[in-house]
């Protein structure tokens, strides 16, 4: 049923797709370069291809994971794709800078202010030009588990920090791994922790001093800063699956895995909404999990309550060659209707406040939605922010606070010095 619903689906939309062929070139083809490979590029495809079939134009799209280094290369070589998915905010500032990135001011539609909302339109600008348009988000900062493991124990969700400490101190008493943790990711090793320190900071400090740290505005080794690691340290201190080691070495996408097994490994697993594609993987006696049943989440409140501060990250659409088939595709993919597709396949959320919530396929997608458009007020990830030096040494002190945490101090202190010359 499901897959005749996205067939449905799908024609609708080629069908129903506004804009009409008398804007501009119908024929053509859009080169569109980006970090989406396996799943994610056939999700993209899936998206774009109502268009290529409205439109008559080809969409061309190269993935790589190493994107900076291509990006630049083509830049300097001349030969830029028309359009490229940017994985972080920071590319976005700094190609914004190299004078790189086409302001689509001119290009989207008026309709999408109210779409999008102005926080998740603030987070494609730079110095009020709208340099990029979010394809899709991810939230930070949730924490999952299984609920069937949770009721058999008798856990509840925690509602703030002091909950969470004191369940990751019940779990441990009752003989239990609290927290599943790896930081292997490649040449990016590290990252998972960067999400800990954040969301910590983010919570503790507010969001005021959480944006001016991670635009280096801020020093490391403020106090702030240095409570935020030690926090972290007191939650993970001997309650991580594997030891030190088994958290270097585990990779962050299967350490989730921990939760469904029996005995259940570790019981907590802090990761962003994109981490469901990787639950739908595992298969527990020879099913695939299904959401809402065998893995869900929580919140944790900020500390000042009646706000809705989110943590995101996402990908990002800019523009380098200005095309009437280019602007075309832009428009086209800042639509709900286009929008939809994606987050119908699973493992992506929508900014946009038209997307229907019966879009998504299932309860837990539904819920994350909800919460990214009701957010009143959106901070990105901090290390996705940063420049490539600052950013490299936060992940490589992560690693070294797991493997010796008596070292923050002198790790802090590192980190300060990689500020002052990087910003």
């Amino acid at each position: 049923m499901r897959r005749i619903a996205a067939i449905c689906l799908t024609l609708l939309l080629a069908s129903v797709w506004l804009p009409s062929c008398s804007e501009g070139d119908t024929a053509g083809t859009v080169t569109v370069f980006g970090p989406w490979t396996g799943s994610e590029q056939d999700s993209f495809l899936a998206m774009v291809r109502p268009f290529e079939v409205r439109t008559g134009i080809r969409v061309r799209y190269e993935g790589a994971r190493d994107l900076d280094a291509v990006v630049t290369s083509r830049l300097q070589n001349g030969t830029p794709p028309d359009l490229v998915a940017l994985s972080t905010r920071g590319e976005l500032l700094d190609l914004s800078a190299r004078g790189a990135l086409l302001s689509l001011d001119s290009v989207l539609e008026p309709q999408m202010a109210k779409q999008y909302g102005s926080e998740w339109l603030r987070l494609g600008q730079d110095k009020g030009k709208q340099k990029a348009i979010f394809v899709k988000v991810a939230l930070k900062g949730l924490v999952w588990y299984s609920p069937t493991s949770f009721q058999a124990a008798g856990y509840q969700p925690p509602a703030d920090w002091t909950s969470l400490a004191d369940l990751t101190h019940r779990i441990q008493a009752a003989g239990d791994r609290p927290w599943c943790l790896g930081l292997e990711s490649s040449s990016t090793s590290g990252w998972p922790g960067t999400d800990w320190v954040e969301d910590i900071l983010l919570h503790q400090a507010g969001p005021e001093f959480y944006r001016r740290w991670s635009q280096g505005q801020l020093e490391w080794t403020s106090q702030k800063v240095k409570q935020a690691w030690e926090t972290w340290g007191k939650i993970i201190n001997d309650s991580v699956a594997g030891g030190p080691l088994g958290v270097l070495l585990t990779n962050f996408g299967n350490v989730g895995n921990g939760m469904f097994t029996d005995p259940p490994r570790c019981t907590l697993d802090h990761e962003a909404s994109f981490i469901t594609d990787f639950y739908k993987r595992y298969k527990r006696d020879g099913h695939p999990l299904v959401a809402g049943k065998d893995f869900d989440f929580f919140q944790l409140q900020p500390d000042n309550p009646g706000t809705s501060t989110q943590e995101v990250a996402g990908d990002l659409l800019g523009m380098f060659r200005d095309t009437p088939a280019a602007r075309r595709l832009v428009r086209y993919i800042a639509t709900p209707e286009a929008q939809q597709i994606w987050v119908h396949r699973g493992g992506a959320i929508s900014p946009n406040h038209e997307v229907p919530l019966d879009a998504y396929p299932d309860t837990v997608s539904r819920k994350m939605a909800q919460i990214a458009v009701d957010a009143t007020d959106v901070e990105f990830d901090a290390s996705d922010l940063m420049p490539a030096a600052m950013q490299t040494a936060f992940y490589q002190a992560v690693l070294a606070y797991i493997a010796d945490p008596g070292r923050l101090e002198s790790l802090l202190e590192n980190l300060e010095d990689v500020r002052t010359l990087t910003y």
